[in-house]
């Protein structure tokens, strides 16, 4: 008669050898190793949005300057929070100049908040209720471990690599400089295209340099050689799992909506300014994006044409591939 103990070691054998075999079918049903976390981690629309303090920076008259920036759980959706309980700051005022308008996914170094000299260790309070009720804060301080720096911001962005951060071109990068021609305050009729131009002055760092450089013709792997065009094709538009995130190097100007619903079409076709990791995508964080051409004395023109009427306020963001500028037009549409 078989002892106890030897039934359950058998049960234990038997139960294991279930486990291996439901491992294996869940293994031949999802092929790709990430596409489980990545069915969970993916949303066309449908989520909300997180608000981030990015860090602070000091200036030269003592004061500091918080960064602030946003996620968007969405790949697709554009998510509308007007100035309110549900997108405000607190201590003072409630509109400190952050969005009401958020685009997809992940988006650093928003919107800039100065606070005094004598600030110390308050905090100020970005609160944003974007999903089901649910509230949001971002707590901005100056504690020192979020002291910010060049290099830091263009790190966190993708911007490094190849040289690393030693490199002279991203060491003694400077953020470019956007001037608007005109005013900052227009008025246009639905329908009536708006041109817009901007002049960007760069120093042409950092250097130019595409999207992981060779990764995706590399013969050191051989499953890249392996794989046949359509299964390189559909890996590189999965959404990706990693938390970290590349970029191609190379100047853009990109105009969006800030504030405002997304009644606004222009013309040319913008760069998204959002990290759009997907491949063929219309952005920095996209593999096989290609930098636009920069227009003879960096003067960038653009048309904006608005389908309903309301006031926005459009963003224009210069990218040199690590630092920005921002500009803004307040746009008053009418019938």
């Amino acid at each position: 008669m078989m002892s106890r103990h030897m039934t359950e070691n058998k049960s234990v054998v038997i139960s294991a050898h279930l486990l291996s075999l439901t491992l294996a079918f869940l293994l031949l049903s999802f092929p790709y190793s990430g596409a489980v976390a990545q069915a969970r981690a993916y949303y066309e629309n449908g989520r909300g949005a997180t608000p981030v303090y990015e860090g602070w920076l000091a200036n030269e008259d003592g004061s500091f300057t918080m960064l602030f920036g946003y996620m968007n759980d969405n790949w697709e959706e554009e998510l509308n929070v007007p100035i309110g309980p549900s997108n405000s700051f607190s201590p003072g005022s409630a509109d400190r100049g952050q969005p009401t308008h958020f685009l997809p996914r992940r988006n650093r170094y928003v919107f800039r908040v100065n606070v005094p000299a004598d600030f110390g260790s308050d905090e100020l309070v970005w609160t944003l209720i974007t999903d089901e009720g649910q509230t949001q804060k971002a707590y901005g301080t100056l504690v020192k471990d979020y002291g910010l720096r060049p290099i830091t911001m263009m790190s966190e962005g993708g911007t490094v690599g190849g040289g690393g951060n030693n490199a002279e071109d991203v060491q003694t990068n400077t953020p470019p400089e956007v001037t608007l021609e005109g005013a900052d305050m227009r008025t246009v009729r639905v329908g009536e295209p708006l041109q817009i131009t901007v002049n960007v002055e760069d120093d042409n760092k950092p250097n130019p340099r595409g999207y992981r450089e060779n990764f995706f013709d590399r013969e050191d792997q051989e499953f890249v050689e392996e794989e046949s065009p359509r299964e390189r094709f559909n890996k590189a538009m999965r959404p990706p799992i990693r938390g970290t995130v590349n970029r191609v190097v190379g100047m853009y100007f990109s105009w969006f909506v800030y504030r405002g619903e997304e009644n606004v079409t222009f013309d040319p076709l913008q760069v998204k300014p959002w990290e759009d990791t997907r491949a063929f995508q219309n952005s920095a964080w996209s593999p096989y994006w290609e930098p636009p051409e920069v227009p003879e004395g960096g003067r960038w023109t653009a048309t904006a044409t608005f389908t309903e009427p309301g006031t926005y306020t459009l963003r224009g963001r210069a990218d040199d591939g690590g630092l920005v500028d921002d500009v803004e037009v307040i746009v008053q549409v009418n019938e």
